[in-house]
């Protein structure tokens, strides 16, 4: 016996099977099964505002010089407008995007030979980056 299972879905956004069977006596008869998925308290991971929010209250009191990380964070809002505005500029003419493709799609195929393709340069690549690594945390 042959048992074709097929999912559909319902105007109610829920996943109906429709389950019929190869044989004759049976192909009269189409069972129509709704389901719908819940979750229950214990496996939901639901996000606690309060707890978020006295999380980040807790670690701007810990900062020091507030002024320096605002001054930081604004710069950083004024760097990512400023560079969204030149991407739009450079992609406004008409074939300098074309051609900033292909330096990149060169630049990639670079990197991928001088680092990536030979055993030697994929560790003198993991070096650079450990070394670079150290630098930024301070402890070099």
């Amino acid at each position: 016996m042959l048992t074709e299972v097929v999912f559909s879905l319902s105007p109610m956004n829920t996943y109906m099977p429709i389950v019929s069977s190869s044989s004759e006596a049976e192909s009269s008869r189409v069972s129509l099964l709704q389901t719908r998925a819940t979750s229950s308290d214990e496996t939901s991971t639901s996000v606690d505002t309060n707890e978020i929010f006295t999380d980040l209250k807790e670690k701007w009191d810990a900062v020091e010089n507030k002024s320096t990380v605002l001054l930081y964070g604004g710069g950083a809002i004024v760097a990512v407008w400023l560079s969204s505005i030149v991407v739009g500029a450079i992609n406004s003419v008409p074939l300098l995007p074309k051609i900033m493709e292909l330096v990149g799609l060169g630049y990639t195929g670079w990197f991928v030979y001088r680092y990536l393709l030979f055993k030697q340069s994929r560790k003198e690549l993991a070096t650079d980056i450990d070394t670079l690594k150290k630098k930024i945390a301070g402890s070099e």
